[in-house]
């Protein structure tokens, strides 16, 4: 992993990202993690600090990490971009990637689920299900249903951007019931507490 985060340090296959990023965000975690996680492209702050998933989203993917008993040092997370998207005229703000620039950096991520050999994948975002399976069907009808790729079960689920935009309790335990499936495929312990995460409580 070290030797492909030197390698993509350099990569200059898409000129225009090349020349406005202040990083090449190639992932963080155990390099030999049973679970990872993909997201799409990284925004200002990971672009910034070189990291994926370390602003409000990514505080938020702690939590979600913190819920299932792991940590984000024993998981991997990666992005199918490295390069944050160039938003030319405008100071703040993403954009989505070019199905282009996802085809162009895919290699990259190809090679570190290749590494990582990770038992589950987990696709953040309707992006991350594009570029990783070359779905367009929609996070919201893909979302919860086991996909594959390379052999790997994938589960789709939503980006925690969205979670926050949302706010609701509904899809706060889509999320979960997500992340449940991903236990039970994994084996890992689940407490009843666990289960009842975001169910409505009973009154009376």
């Amino acid at each position: 992993m070290d030797a492909l985060r030197s390698r993509a340090q350099s990569c200059t296959k898409c000129p225009h990202l090349a020349s406005t990023r202040k990083s090449v965000v190639v992932g963080v975690g155990d390099p030999a993690a049973r679970l990872m996680f993909v997201g799409e492209a990284p925004g200002a702050e990971e672009d910034r600090r070189g990291e994926p998933f370390v602003g409000a989203a990514g505080e938020l993917l702690t939590k979600i990490l913190g819920a299932m008993n792991l940590s984000r040092d024993q998981v991997f997370i990666a992005n199918v971009l490295k390069c944050r998207p160039d938003t030319p005229g405008q100071p703040t703000g993403n954009r989505k990637p070019t199905p282009e620039e996802m085809a162009t950096c895919l290699p990259w991520l190809e090679e570190q689920i290749r590494i990582v050999q990770p038992e589950v994948l987990v696709a953040l975002g309707a992006t991350a299900v594009e570029g990783l399976l070359g779905k367009t069907v929609g996070i919201m009808k893909l979302r919860g249903h086991w996909q594959t790729y390379q052999g790997v079960p994938v589960m789709p689920t939503f980006h925690p951007a969205f979670v926050l935009r949302s706010e609701t309790p509904a899809v706060k335990r889509q999320v979960w019931e997500d992340m449940l499936a991903v236990m039970e495929r994994l084996s890992l312990p689940i407490s009843e507490r666990q289960r009842g995460f975001f169910l409505p409580r009973a009154v009376g």
